[in-house]
């Protein structure tokens, strides 16, 4: 039966954008294991060693440094360029 304490929200999960506690955490682990096992040289002798990890590499790991949205400066606002090909049928 639903009632009055069950309603609310309250209670549940982090604040609207606060930071997530547990994925920094995450990320300090993992980035001291890297600094580990070799760092950025053992990480680049693993992406020269095979094709298929220099592809896992500009597919999955380098793709996390880049923002997730692109802004311009508003002085100089990015520009766009409009690429159109048309079919036509031959005389």
């Amino acid at each position: 039966m639903a009632t009055d304490a069950n309603l609310t929200r309250k209670g549940r999960g982090r604040p609207k954008g606060s930071p997530n506690k547990l994925g920094k955490a995450a990320k300090d682990v993992i980035a001291e294991a890297a600094a580990e096992l070799g760092g950025a040289e053992r990480l680049i002798a693993w992406a020269k060693l095979d094709p298929l990890n220099e592809r896992a590499f500009w597919a999955t790991i380098y793709p996390k440094l880049l923002p997730l949205t692109v802004s311009g400066d508003p002085e100089n606002p990015l520009g766009f360029q409009v690429v159109e090909r048309r079919i036509v049928k031959p005389d």
